[in-house]
């Protein structure tokens, strides 16, 4: 249920950060939390999903970069979908210190 709501906050933002990109300059800040907050209430145990989300966060940007050519629609899904690597970056820093802490604990 908590991960819903994050994932819903998350794209309502990343709507908001594309349309709206004046309205504050702290999008990238609430992401970045929300992402934190999600992978910390909810890691990713998995390690093929784990990787999933490093190589997402990673490469996602660059995808939507090419995007810009569709005229018109291309700016705001190339915009929308770096809000939404921002908030998957989040996420797997989370899960990054989470592995972390869970492996410096068994040592």
């Amino acid at each position: 249920m908590l991960g819903k709501v994050l994932l819903y906050g998350a794209v309502l933002v990343a709507a908001v950060a594309t349309v709206a990109p004046d309205l504050t300059a702290y999008y990238g800040l609430i992401l970045v939390a929300v992402g934190l907050v999600g992978g910390f209430m909810q890691p990713l145990e998995d390690v093929n999903h784990r990787v999933a989300y490093y190589v997402l966060a990673a490469v996602l940007p660059g995808l939507a970069d090419s995007l810009d050519a569709i005229p018109v629609a291309g700016a705001y899904v190339n915009g929308f979908l770096d809000q939404v690597a921002v908030f998957i970056a989040g996420v797997a820093l989370a899960n990054v210190m989470v592995q972390m802490f869970n492996k410096i604990k068994e040592a």
